[in-house]
């Protein structure tokens, strides 16, 4: 797994229902009702019809909405490898910390029923900064409660320890305008010896999570996953989704 990470850093809605209700008052049996056998004028009330739940989108359905070659003017899009993704977790000390070491690998709590990632890279050569994505497809209250648990981590946890490696300097980042809810941080990784400044932004877009983080190797300091990107990759997530 600390490999696994390791290379993650560097490289880096079903049915509407509709009823009516009675309408007021007792029925007698002849057509009347209420005390005073006149028939009631009130119609019945319709019931709006339930909200349409987003679907939860499939693996192909993700990859159809994912950014690729040519979407993003400057930038390299690449298929991010199976490796950099694992699907298993291991525990964070201390727990508060665990939904930001789950979403370091893109695998957050409750577990998404589809994932893909990607990574993107400057063609300007002189620009050093990594950045990767996923997109997690879930039921809409998972991922609620995904974006809930990060949004208090980012509250309770200042450093922690996962996979062998630390993390310090946890702090929440102001969170762009995008999609349904949006949460943003920073953290300094200490992997393998080397401090690794890392930027995270999780957008939820109806019942899937688009999350991005970036490294920048020579301006380590500077932190913010680009909104260009950002705003392309939920612009596109939303327009697959209708």
């Amino acid at each position: 797994m600390k490999s696994s990470v390791s290379r993650a850093v560097m490289a880096a809605s079903v049915t509407v229902a509709l009823g009516l209700t009675a309408a007021c008052g007792s029925d007698n049996g002849n057509g009347a009702s209420g005390d005073n056998g006149k028939k009631s004028s009130e119609k019945p009330a319709a019931v709006k019809p339930a909200a349409k739940k987003p679907a939860v989108l499939t693996t192909a359905d993700l990859n159809k909405a994912a950014l690729v070659k040519g979407d993003l003017k400057g930038y390299k899009v690449e298929k991010m490898s199976a490796a950099d993704m694992p699907a298993q977790t291991v525990p964070a000390d201390p727990a508060a910390c665990q939904p930001l070491a789950n979403m370091f690998m893109f695998a957050g709590r409750p577990a998404a029923e589809a994932r893909i990632g990607r990574n993107v890279t400057s063609k300007n050569e002189m620009d050093a900064t990594v950045i990767s994505f996923a997109l997690l497809a879930h039921e809409q209250g998972d991922a609620e409660k995904v974006m809930d648990g990060l949004r208090t981590a980012t509250k309770k946890c200042t450093s922690y320890e996962h996979a062998g490696s630390k993390y310090r300097d946890v702090a929440a980042l102001t969170a762009p305008k995008a999609g349904d809810d949006a949460v943003s941080y920073k953290v300094v990784g200490d992997i393998e010896g080397q401090k690794t400044p890392m930027s995270f932004t999780v957008v939820r877009s109806g019942s899937t999570v688009a999350a991005f983080y970036s490294i920048n190797l020579l301006k380590p300091k500077k932190f913010g996953v680009p909104t260009e990107i950002v705003e392309a990759q939920v612009n596109k997530l939303e327009k697959a989704s209708k």
